[in-house]
């Protein structure tokens, strides 16, 4: 297998300036821009999630590249899935479940090379801007240049809603279009991809929406008029043959709930300004890729877009991501490089785990050991190959959902299970954990849970705390 990728990266990577094989110049490297969008489920055109969306411009950089349909995060919450990402390991090797503690705080990980400073070892310069860690957080020195951090909420937001609490809030802003915080972070970014550079760029920029609160632009927010919005499918009774540990771990206490939303109205609107979030973050998706387009970089650059997780809006009868269900661990991959194919949808089972690996791979990288993902490469070459692994998704210690071109398995840490054939029940709304004649699937299934399901990670900060003397001041 392993002379069959070296074989496939240096027959993939034919243009002029990418030399794949170890030891290469620099300069003769490709640049990457790697964008990261924040809870975009498959909402998207070239996903056909929704009928109400338009993305036309994440659909044009699919028709430029490979856009993987079966693609999953490793952890359907912010920290540990964009750790699992930048840091190239699944949540049960890092222990990294929740979103505390920051993994750079993590004795057990301050030495790990990240995918920025791996780069930057290989001679890229490194930018950033955005999300790409949880809370716009930054290890120490791990981009060589920051740009702007506008962060989930801004001063002149207005809340919308009075009796919602926190980042929840949904609805458009009235001011000036350019004060939207991924504007300002794609213009900056902008100014990168059109700037002169004496070495090959890495460029990481992470999009806010739509996470909440659903805040969009005036503007895109009236082009989808209420009385047209398509709501989800949910299925009266749906949770009705779940185990009981799913209500213990799937809560989140920040989101209203279900019955707030039919109760209140709000349903439609909320739905409303999620699809208006998913256009104007398409909108600074369009503006990157033309940027680049008619920047000197187009021929050399490998551009990879990927969402962090997905979201629910009413299906299941939540609104929140955290769970091991489709919608929270389905999201849009694309990869796109000079050479490569275009306009190709693979629908074997990928991993975000699997960009640190397939970015070595199509840089022309030096090898790292240690990483948990597989490289993409040979299905970048042939969407069709043979591909035997699984995605695997992990929310919590020891709670595991594999998913195949076909099923779902979900196993918890005190044995409950679910199980979904996904060619019939699309929605996971049949459990068939307890037929008996599925027995050998989830048997030869559970083979990819992973062997090792590390504690949960402490901060420094945490395990050097001591407990008060009994005298303390209060």
């Amino acid at each position: 297998m392993k002379r069959f990728l070296t074989a496939s990266v240096c027959t993939l990577l034919v243009f002029p300036l990418a030399r794949p094989c170890e030891g290469a110049r620099p300069e003769g490297k490709p640049n990457v821009l790697l964008i990261a969008i924040d809870d975009l489920n498959d909402w998207v055109g070239c996903l056909g999630g929704h009928p109400d969306t338009r993305t036309p411009h994440i659909d044009r950089l699919a028709r430029k590249g490979v856009l993987f349909t079966n693609a999953h995060c490793q952890a359907p919450i912010c920290n540990p899935s964009r750790t699992s990402i930048m840091y190239g390991l699944r949540p049960s090797t890092s222990g990294i479940y929740m979103n505390a503690p920051r993994p750079w705080t993590v004795p057990a990980l301050k030495n790990h090379v990240t995918l920025a400073r791996h780069f930057a070892a290989n001679g890229y310069l490194t930018l950033t801007t955005g999300k790409i860690y949880h809370g716009s957080g930054l290890p120490p020195g791990d981009f060589e240049v920051v740009g702007p951090r506008p962060g989930q909420r801004l001063e002149r937001d207005v809340r919308l809603i009075k009796d919602l609490k926190g980042l929840w809030d949904f609805g458009p802003q009235t001011y000036k279009e350019d004060f939207f915080q991924d504007r300002i972070d794609a213009s900056w970014a902008i100014e990168q991809i059109t700037a002169e550079h004496n070495k090959p760029f890495f460029l990481a920029i992470g999009f806010y929406r739509p996470h909440v609160p659903f805040y969009s632009p005036a503007r895109v927010f009236r082009e989808i008029p209420k009385a047209d919005v398509t709501l989800p499918p949910v299925k009266a009774g749906d949770r009705d043959d779940l185990p009981e540990i799913v209500n213990e771990l799937t809560i989140a206490p920040a989101a209203p709930t279900h019955d707030w939303f039919l109760e209140g109205g709000h349903w439609k609107n909320a739905v409303r300004s999620y699809l208006a979030c998913v256009r104007s973050t398409d909108e600074q998706v369009g503006r990157l890729l033309d940027a680049l387009e008619k920047s000197p970089h187009a021929g050399n650059t490998v551009v990879v877009l990927y969402s962090d997780h997905g979201f629910f809006l009413g299906e299941k009868e939540r609104w929140a991501k955290q769970s091991l269900w489709e919608r929270a661990t389905r999201v849009p991959f694309i990869i796109s490089a000079p050479a490569m194919n275009q306009g190709t949808r693979c629908t074997r089972p990928a991993e975000l785990l699997s960009i640190y690996p397939t970015l070595i791979d199509l840089c022309g990288l030096t090898k790292r050991e240690g990483l948990d993902g597989a490289s993409l490469t040979p299905l970048l070459m042939d969407p069709n190959a043979k591909w035997q692994r699984p995605a695997l998704t992990t929310h919590g210690k020891n709670n595991h959902a594999v998913r195949t071109d076909h099923y779902r398995y979900i196993r918890y840490y005190e044995g409950s299970e679910e199980l979904y054939d996904l060619r019939t029940d699309p929605n996971e709304w049949t459990n068939l954990a307890a037929k008996k004649e599925l027995a050998p699937v989830k048997k030869e299934l559970a083979k990819w849970f992973p062997k090792v399901n590390a504690d949960p990670a402490r901060s420094s900060a945490s395990q050097k705390r001591k407990a008060p003397r009994k005298n303390a001041p209060k």
